[in-house]
């Protein structure tokens, strides 16, 4: 647990690392590419449209985690160096009638001495493969999701995550939902719904639009594409639900360090990103309906190398990720839910503002309702905000529903 101390800062870090992770792929996602030139057709110009490699530079920031362990390793091996119990020496208990450990101290003893729950640890590592998979499918599909819609709008249609989360606790891991809890569920769903809604009434513009006419070089007009883009993001979210639960569920058995866990998932979502990069370059990017799109692994990684802009983001989203699973892991077991609630709200309204600054999008008096409704909906679910009928507060304690408490990568 962090220290009383540091959760101010390491809680403002995680938020910056957060917020940059969005900000920053939407920044790669508007440079020119292809026909850059002043002189050239505004509405010829490409720009960079790579998701599953933006998935790849993801799954490295998340393989830096090793780091972070290798240090404390060090750092660990140095400071007990000279301890007596290095040395050999071990106290003696001199109390004559010693009291019973607690439940408290055996959970502690657990985490020290963990069992396997009867799977191998070498069993129990490869089944991270499993929830990477789902973040490998989660993170192309809003990546993909991002290049259609506003980056305000891509943050808070994930906020579609605590439904699915709801849903499949129930299903697979036996939770039990309140009537408050289901109907927070359809308020979060309406306030997705008019998040939506807001980007496909006023969609904002697309870069290599401008001056032109509002259909896209794919053929889409922008109110379409903002509703695929939702719909991407959301639909994104049920494998990131996924992957928590599978998490939940592989952590309850052994529990193995949260940075580790991250650190594991990074190495196999990194390994399996590139293989399927490959098979989809052999397949589709070499033919000519392929080229230069998003399964053209050759062009991207050119378009990256050569774009001073992309190459220099991409390696300020690795260590962004990095930082964000460190920080995150770091506080999220030393502060309440209700300040991980506001951290994530705070996250969403520093991105707005920035992409507001930065002109990237337009102002939406529709996009406040929808993000009210997802706010104060996700407090009620999460039991921060009381429901406003009595008859719908519990009479009992309510159940966590992921109690080791993961948190988004990204």
């Amino acid at each position: 647990m962090a220290s009383p101390g540091l959760i101010p800062f390491l809680v403002a870090m995680m938020l910056l690392t957060g917020v940059c992770n969005t900000l920053l792929t939407k920044y790669q996602d508007n440079q020119c590419v292809r026909n850059c030139d002043p002189d050239d057709d505004a509405s010829k110009r490409a720009f960079f449209n790579q998701p599953v490699l933006q998935t790849a530079q993801m799954f490295v920031g998340e393989m830096g985690c090793w780091l972070v362990v290798g240090i404390m390793a060090l750092w660990r091996r140095y400071t007990n160096s000279e301890s007596p119990t290095r040395q050999g020496y071990e106290a003696v208990d001199t109390t004559e009638n010693p009291e019973p450990a607690s439940e408290e101290d055996n959970d502690r003893i657990k985490l020290l001495h963990p069992s396997h729950g009867g799977f191998s640890r070498g069993y129990l590592i490869g089944l991270l493969s499993l929830p990477a998979i789902c973040d490998i499918l989660g993170t192309t599909l809003m990546n993909a999701g991002l290049l259609m819609v506003a980056a305000s709008i891509y943050q808070m249609t994930r906020g579609a995550l605590v439904l699915f989360v709801g849903l499949f606790s129930v299903v697979f891991l036996g939770r039990r939902l309140w009537a408050f809890q289901w109907i927070s569920l359809l308020g979060v769903v309406l306030g997705v719904g008019i998040v939506g809604l807001a980007g496909a009434i006023s969609p904002d513009e697309k870069p290599e639009l401008s001056g032109s006419d509002s259909a896209t070089t794919d053929g889409m007009s922008d109110t379409a594409r903002a509703i695929v883009g939702v719909l991407l993001i959301a639909g994104a979210q049920i494998f990131t639900a996924t992957q928590f639960v599978l998490e939940e569920w592989i952590l309850e058995r052994d529990p193995i360090e949260p940075i580790k866990v991250v650190g594991w998932e990074g190495i196999f979502g990194f390994v399996v990103t590139v293989l399927g990069m490959i098979v989809l370059h052999l397949t589709i990017g070499t033919t000519d309906a392929g080229r230069y799109g998003p399964f053209d692994m050759v062009e991207g990684w050119h378009q990256m190398m050569e774009n001073p802009r992309i190459s220099t983001t991409s390696f300020l989203i690795m260590i962004s990720i990095g930082g964000f699973n460190f920080f995150g892991l770091s506080v999220t077991r030393s502060v309440s839910a209700t300040s991980r609630s506001t951290i994530d709200t705070c996250r969403t309204l520093f991105i707005w503002i920035v992409s507001l600054g930065l002109g990237w999008e337009t102002f939406k008096w529709l996009q406040i309702v929808g993000f009210g409704f997802l706010v104060y909906f996700t407090f009620v679910f999460n039991g921060i905000v009381q429901p406003p009928l009595k008859s719908l507060r519990p009479t009992e304690e309510v159940q966590e529903l992921l109690p080791e408490e993961p948190i988004e990568h990204q």
